[in-house]
């Protein structure tokens, strides 16, 4: 037996191993998670067809069209509102160019060498606003709309779902606690989406409407980018607020833009940053703490869509290493407190009672217990 501190020390070095295995391969790891979290998702759409008695075919048809509808109406909306800034943008050239010249003679008078600045910000044209938000959205949208091999995944994952709970059922017997952890981690998932997209939608039909209000062109672009941003933990909102702040500039002056981030702050920090994390860890069992590291270990290891992925990332590392075993459920409580119950790993029925013989005794793998 292996003293306790070697453990520690080759437990850690395989997972600097795994991890850096994971970041050097993020380009196949994310899509393939993305679609694990998709397929997580829409499964209980896929029970609720095979319990009304649907065959199996159509109720993988009906999975793999869900799916798919909703990626493609997410990646057109996209493509779309990047289309018609990009078609915007023009029209700004002059005030941009203005501004810029505003901002060079400003700072020369706090001292600062005018030629120098202008020479320093001559590459920052309207195409460089446009490239960032290009940027912003390029992780999903890349791994949403332009992806083949997501796709594929996501094919075969829906097809698989379809069985999947026999599967699990038949391996309930000899590893419970190894299903119990992975009903835990899709239920855990399943709740994380629901509450997000929930909040997600409050945030931006907010956004929307005060951008709306406050006249900043493509105010329903920003609202989706809110939507999208609030699956980001914690700093969601300031990713999204660049965008339309830095059109408010544009458009009215230092005062608009002003308008804008204070109304973002008000309504996009208490929903975002207040309200939603205290839910969201009520309900998986994470603190903001660790949600908000989640965001800086998973951005850092598989990118943008490692940051939208953050907390599902962290439950599924979360059920595969510490629910999996007895023994080291006890972190779940530095982690965020009472973790949620895990459902029980047979479904919404209770595992059914060991076989009892007439002399009053059950049969337990091997042991008799004296029944009371």
């Amino acid at each position: 037996m292996l003293p306790r501190g070697v453990l520690v020390l080759l437990g850690t070095a395989c997972l600097v191993v795994v991890v850096g295995g994971m970041r050097a391969v993020a380009e196949l790891v994310g899509p393939v998670f993305l679609a694990l979290m998709l397929t997580v998702t829409v499964s209980p759409l896929t029970g609720w067809l095979r319990r009304r008695g649907a065959p199996v075919w159509l109720a993988a048809t009906v999975t793999i069209v869900t799916v798919y509808l909703g990626l493609f109406a997410l990646g057109g909306a996209l493509a779309v509102s990047l289309g018609r800034l990009i078609d915007l943008l023009p029209e700004y050239q002059d005030k941009f160019a203005n501004l810029r010249d505003d901002l060079a003679t400003g700072l020369g008078g706090l001292g600062v060498d005018v030629e120098q600045m202008r020479s320093a910000m001559s590459g920052l044209e309207p195409g460089t606003f446009a490239r960032f938000v290009e940027a912003l959205f390029g992780g999903l949208a890349g791994a949403v709309g332009n992806s083949l091999f997501l796709l594929a995944v996501l094919l075969f994952m829906c097809l698989d779902a379809v069985d999947f709970p026999a599967r699990m059922a038949a391996a309930v017997t000899d590893r419970p606690q190894v299903v119990t952890a992975l009903h835990t981690f899709a239920a855990g998932t399943r709740r994380y989406l629901l509450i997000t997209t929930v909040f997600g939608l409050i945030v931006a039909a907010f956004d929307t409407a005060l951008l709306w209000w406050l006249g900043i062109p493509l105010p329903l672009l920003w609202g989706l980018l809110s939507f999208i941003t609030n699956y980001i933990p914690n700093i969601g909102f300031i990713i999204g607020v660049i965008p339309p702040a830095l059109l408010g500039l544009l458009e009215g002056g230092p005062e608009l833009m002003l308008w804008v981030i204070a109304l973002y702050c008000v309504v996009n920090f208490i929903i975002q940053s207040v309200i939603q994390p205290k839910i969201v860890g009520d309900e998986v069992g994470l603190s903001a703490t660790v949600t908000f590291l989640s965001l800086i270990f998973w951005g850092w290891v598989l990118g943008a869509l490692g940051a939208l992925l953050a907390i599902p990332l962290t439950l599924f590392a979360k059920g595969l290493l510490i629910d999996i075993d007895p023994s080291t459920r006890w972190v779940n409580s530095l982690l965020g407190g009472a973790a949620p119950e895990p459902p029980s790993p047979a479904g919404d029925e209770a595992p059914p009672s060991p076989p009892a013989d007439d002399d009053g005794h059950d049969h337990v793998h091997g042991m008799e217990v004296r029944r009371s």
